[in-house]
């Protein structure tokens, strides 16, 4: 199949990812996990639960899937990525794939073309495809760099999902905390290790923003001496969630992926967490969303 062929032109992006999603559910490639919501209020801030409904039919598609390709000798679920699941090239060095086993509706991955670790800095390519995708539909970005930070795939990766999160309330629910006052980069208002850079709504090319983005990224990484925080190998940080929107960006280092039982990612941040049962919203109410999020992030501020 030549690939090329299914590059969207601009502001294409959006009808070819619900072309695809449609085509993808008929033939039973993309398989979302149902859930229900809930919204738990803590200090005026409306977050959103989603509790999965049968998170067995997920476990078992990924076996299957992990089993056919082994196989077929094939190690990573990108390469060659699935045609049923593939909606575009992006760019040159990255492609979209829809997410097999979504939770959110339309929910992407802005894959790069060939592997590259997940953990390693990001690199201007990466927010150059990014961009690409962000200026076509209103959407949330996010990375997960490392499995502590919530990466459950070592082939380079950032997704989007579409806005808003939550059909009540702020279409990002950590909103109300985000256009508080700010301290040398970073909010008053977020109570562990963090650095934040509000964007310039007027950055409207994707390659401007890509190049002003990736600016900020690495000074952010930086700030926080995530950089510096190097594994034996030298090109792999500490682990982090990086949010993106079109207003701003949202660093936070890692301390551990779960808090008990409930595994947290980048959208953890944004106010949105995924439970894989009952007991797991319990938790969440009994403890509180925030005080989850701190558990699993960084007390405190690296010194300067």
């Amino acid at each position: 199949m030549n690939r090329d062929t299914n590059q969207p032109a601009p502001n294409r992006l959006w009808p070819a990812i619900l072309r695809r999603s449609q085509e993808a559910l008929e033939s039973g490639a993309l398989q979302p996990i149902g859930t229900r919501e809930e919204i738990i209020e803590q200090e005026n801030v409306r977050y959103m639960a989603r509790v999965v409904m049968n998170l067995a039919l997920k476990d078992s598609s990924r076996r299957q899937r992990d089993s056919a390709g082994a196989a077929r000798g094939q190690t990573d679920p990108f390469l060659p990525p699935d045609p049923d699941l593939f909606v575009a090239d992006v760019s040159a060095t990255h492609f979209c794939l829809l997410n097999k086993f979504s939770v959110i509706d339309h929910h992407v991955l802005i894959v790069t073309r060939r592997f590259e670790p997940q953990e390693v800095v990001l690199n201007r390519s990466d927010f150059e495809a990014l961009w690409t995708c962000m200026a076509e539909f209103d959407t949330l970005g996010f990375y997960n760099s490392g499995a502590i930070a919530g990466a459950s795939e070592t082939h380079r990766h950032l997704q989007l999902v579409p806005l808003p999160l939550s059909r009540q309330g702020d279409a990002i629910p950590i909103a109300p905390l985000l256009g508080g006052h700010m301290q040398d980069g970073r909010l008053v208002s977020l109570p562990f290790a963090h650095a934040m850079t509000r964007l310039d709504p007027l950055l409207l090319r994707p390659a401007d923003a890509a190049a002003a983005s990736h600016e900020h990224y690495l000074s952010m990484l930086d700030r926080l001496g995530i950089a510096a925080a190097r594994t034996e190998g030298g090109t792999r940080p500490a682990p982090y969630n990086l949010l993106v929107s079109r207003n701003w960006m949202l660093m936070v280092p890692r301390s551990r992926e779960r808090f008990t039982t409930i595994s947290v990612n980048a959208l953890g941040f944004a106010g949105s967490f995924f439970l894989r049962n009952e007991h797991e919203l319990a938790t969440v109410r009994r403890v509180g969303p925030m005080n989850i999020l701190r558990k699993v992030a960084i007390s405190g501020f690296p010194s300067r």
